[in-house]
Parts: C-alpha cells; sequence; structure tokens
C-alpha cells in the first residue's frame, strides 16, 4: 500500500515544544495491542462479604506480574529515574514516572543528558514483549496478536502537588472502575 498523508499520518500526543527530558512526573498509560487482555482479571465484589460495595480487586496472572516486575526494575536501568504510583490493569497499565533531569555519577555529579520519557517507555515496552514473547513460548503464556503493546501511549505532565495526588488516587482507585473504564472498550483505542 502507497503512503498517502492524508491518510496515514499521525497526529503526536505530545505536548508541543515540551522537552521530555526535563526533571519532572509524567502520568503515563501503556494499552495492550488491540486492548487484549493478558496480564490478569478484575475480581468484583472481593473480600470477606461478596456485596456489591466491596471493591473490586486487579488479580494478575504470571504475565501481569511479570509486567509490574520490570516495571519496578526501570530505576535500575536509568539512574536519573524514579517511579511513584502503578497499577497494571488486564490490558493497560498506568504509572507515574518521576525524572530527575540529569544522571547522577558515583558521588552525586551530574554525568550528562538525563534519558527522555520515550527512552524510559521505549526501554520497558522492549523488555516487557522480550519476556512476555518467552513466556508465550515457554509458559504457555497467551499469545499476543503481533505486537504485545499499541504503538504509542499516553502521558500527562503531572504540573503540581494537587494534580499529583489526584493522579495517585486515580491509579489507586482504578480496578474498582474497571466497568466504566473507557480502555474496557470492545473497539482499538488508537
Amino acid at each position: 500500500m502507497r503512503y498517502e498523508p492524508a491518510i496515514h499520518h499521525r497526529r503526536s500526543i505530545r505536548l508541543t515544544g515540551y522537552d521530555y527530558s526535563q526533571g519532572g512526573a509524567y502520568f503515563v498509560t501503556i494499552c495492550t495491542q488491540d486492548r487484549e487482555c493478558l496480564f490478569g482479571e478484575i475480581v468484583v465484589g472481593v473480600g470477606p462479604c461478596a456485596y456489591p460495595d466491596v471493591p473490586s480487586e486487579m488479580r494478575l496472572n504470571t504475565a501481569g506480574q511479570m509486567i509490574r516486575e520490570i516495571w519496578h526494575e526501570m530505576p535500575e536501568y536509568y539512574s536519573g529515574v524514579a517511579l511513584d504510583a502503578f497499577t497494571v490493569m488486564p490490558n493497560h497499565l498506568h504509572g507515574i514516572v518521576v525524572l530527575s533531569g540529569q544522571i547522577q555519577g558515583m558521588i552525586g555529579q551530574a554525568q550528562g543528558p538525563a534519558p527522555t520519557l520515550p527512552d524510559v517507555m521505549r526501554r520497558y515496552k522492549t523488555l516487557t514483549t522480550k519476556r512476555y514473547a518467552d513466556g508465550v513460548k515457554g509458559c504457555g503464556w497467551r499469545p499476543f496478536p503481533g505486537k504485545l503493546w499499541q504503538r504509542n501511549y499516553w502521558e500527562r505532565v503531572i504540573r503540581d502537588e494537587h494534580e499529583l495526588n489526584g493522579i495517585r488516587e486515580y491509579i489507586e482507585n482504578n480496578p474498582a472502575r474497571w466497568t466504566e473504564d473507557q480502555l474496557n472498550a470492545p473497539t482499538p483505542f488508537m
């Protein structure tokens, strides 16, 4: 198929003119390709009494545990990266990535340019895709449709403490809102 700019262009979802290598906090969402539910399931009404007002819970399968584990390993790959609130859902994840804006050396001095948010997300997606493919081959995990992740991801620059706290609450409560979640829809999102 021939490239047609009017049809095949991709609109950037990045904040125009923003330097994603500068220090700051970012709220990110990454979705599986075609929103395939590969990482576990939402169990509604968990707890000693299964009443409707009992919160829902995300139960990770082995693949979901791997997704969570690699997320928490990201600061090991990048010294300029810290992590905050995070959750894995059946077909997506939400997390807060904090970039320091510089890489720290052994005695605390700056050691050059820090990773950008796209650097961190690219590495995360690459590592998880590789390990998931290994799980499909060696552990019988459910195969994914061509690609594990959608091509892009969503990010929001967190501008202040109030916004940070609201996003933390959103992430924490995400499993309880699964039935209302737009990422739980049956049609592709991106």
